[in-house]
């Protein structure tokens, strides 16, 4: 069996158990959901329930052997020669009846959840709000983006802090971006549970769809030198980042309940733990903005989240996420003061200046292999831009450069700038107040 080795990272990874003692969990719990894994699973061998369980392979072996005791579970008497001649296991029928019961109770089997309380633990080692992002990543994660010193200059320690941020200002300027450059910055890995325990409920956690795997280095089962590995119930992940927009809505945050498994998946800010909630769009929600920000007041304030299950049992996880609003809404047209003191950081982006738009277009007709025309420019600055007072917005050169490619590739001629090109562009960019007659 291959060992993952301990990854280089400033983050601490969680320690496998030793023992049965070490996981912290009961033992009836831990027997049904090994009972329930090898019911639903073709393992028999310790090694393969190991894997099925994300536990060494001593722990396991301490839990058959619990399940020996009590008749649950027998040797097969035959060695698998596929194994490495381990001994092969099964359920008896008492097992078999336990499985079902247990599973007429939770269909959940697999990877051993970890305790809240040692989760809890694990979020501490690695806190957002112990990473300092330098000027230089922030650049470098943004290198793409045509941005102000003064932006970079605002937001760098918005980001250090771990606290939340209000990006505000017009449609079109890359807060969307920003907040991806964001994510980008913050390099280094963290530990996700596959799932967590609370109250006796499991809690489904890992999601493949919001984090990010990181490779994982494993050994030779053969080298002399062999590093001790990480938890196994834990993946190691990118920091999570998890993107909302108009569909987010309150219940969206809390506890989602299975009744067929009778299970829990973890909310969105759950998931996120570690990296970074994105509320996209806010305002274009069917919930009022206020009504949003009023149910982060506990989690941003206090760093801890109230979650409840169907029982009504209402419970205290870690809050351990930095969040960013943004928003094409003038902050106080959404929130009242109160809500907005709540709000740490409050950075207004805004359009580009006419140089730094001209470096933006310059920049986006050579990726997509426009060649410039300083004629076509001149028609641009000069005659259609006073048109709408000036105001330049970081998607219109990608915007008007993609519509003259569109114009080119239908008439069958290449790629060029030229002024009539940059009118019937500009054409599609804007719609003109006018009454129809139905």
């Amino acid at each position: 069996m291959n060992i993952q080795a301990q990854p280089q990272s400033g983050v601490t990874p969680p320690s496998p158990p030793s023992t049965l003692d070490d996981m912290r969990l009961p033992v009836p719990m831990m027997r049904d959901i090994l009972l329930k894994t090898l019911f639903r699973k073709s393992v028999t061998t310790v090694t393969d329930t190991a894997a099925a369980l994300c536990l060494p392979r001593m722990v396991t072996q301490e839990l058959i052997d619990i399940a020996r005791e009590q008749k649950l579970l027998e040797a097969t008497g035959t060695l698998n020669a596929n194994s490495g001649n381990e001994m092969g296991y099964q359920l008896t029928d008492a097992g078999k009846a336990r499985a079902l019961d247990a599973l007429a109770q939770s269909e959940y089997y697999g990877a051993m959840p970890v305790p809240l309380d040692v989760y809890r633990e694990q979020i501490k080692r690695q806190s957002i709000r112990d990473i300092q992002v330098t000027r230089d990543q922030l650049t470098g994660a943004m290198g793409h983006l045509v941005l102000p010193q003064d932006l970079l200059s605002n937001l760098g320690p918005a980001v250090s802090s771990g606290r939340s941020i209000l990006m505000y200002g017009p449609p079109g300027n890359g807060k969307s971006s920003i907040s991806n450059g964001i994510r980008d910055a913050m390099g280094d890995k963290i530990y996700v549970p596959r799932a967590i325990e609370y109250s006796g409920q499991v809690i489904t956690v890992y999601d493949p769809i919001v984090h990010s795997k990181a490779e994982t280095v494993e050994e030779d089962p053969s080298s002399l030198r062999r590093k001790k590995g990480f938890d196994s119930r834990y993946v190691r992940c990118d920091r999570p980042t998890v993107i909302t927009g108009g569909e987010l809505t309150l219940d969206m945050l809390d506890l989602k309940y299975n009744p067929t498994a009778r299970t829990y998946q973890a909310p969105l800010q759950l998931k996120a733990t570690g990296g970074i909630f994105i509320v996209d769009d806010l305002g274009r929600q069917s919930e009022p903005p206020q009504s949003l920000v009023n149910r982060w007041i506990v989690p941003l304030e206090e760093n801890k989240d109230i979650l409840a299950l169907q029982s009504g049992e209402k419970f205290e996880v870690p809050f351990d996420t930095l969040v960013i609003f943004s928003t094409n809404f003038h902050p106080n047209e959404i929130f009242d003061q109160a809500a907005l003191r709540r709000i740490f950081y409050k950075i207004k982006i805004d359009g580009p200046c006419q140089e730094d738009y001209l470096k933006i277009f310059a920049m986006v007709a050579r990726k997509k292999g426009v060649p410039l025309e300083q004629d076509a420019l001149v028609h641009l600055i000069h005659e259609k831009y006073p048109t709408i007072d000036n105001v330049y917005a970081n998607y219109q050169p990608v915007f008007l450069i993609d519509q003259m490619i569109a114009i080119c590739e239908f008439e069958g001629i290449p790629y060029q700038m030229t002024p009539d090109l940059i009118d019937r562009a500009w054409s599609n960019m804007f719609v003109r107040d006018e009454v129809i007659v139905k």
